[in-house]
């Protein structure tokens, strides 16, 4: 929201394996938003858990969304969360399928 996207919605369910955590505008695209948070490094940076089969699970999902809506203008983001009182927050933008 800090970088003016609009929330549309959260944890949306499309199968067992398939939940987008957030879906936004931003400006005139849909983002769809993995999310990952840690307390700490120790077990490794949040982003190394959005592999390329996690991303394919993503990737699913968001067709079937953009298929039943007629959506064309999309994109998908990753956003990371470290530590609990001072997070440190990062965002990458339109992660995908080499």
């Amino acid at each position: 929201m800090e970088k003016g996207y609009k929330i549309i919605d959260r944890n949306v369910r499309f199968s067992r394996e398939c939940e987008i955590d957030i879906i936004a505008k931003d400006n005139n695209q849909l983002v769809f938003v993995e999310v990952k948070t840690r307390k700490s490094l120790n077990a490794g940076h949040p982003f190394e858990a959005i592999d390329r089969r996690k991303i394919q699970k993503i990737y699913h999902g968001v067709l079937k969304y953009i298929n039943e809506k007629d959506i064309k203008n999309w994109r998908i983001d990753a956003i990371s969360i470290i530590g609990t009182t001072s997070p440190k927050i990062e965002h990458l933008k339109n992660i995908g399928i080499d």
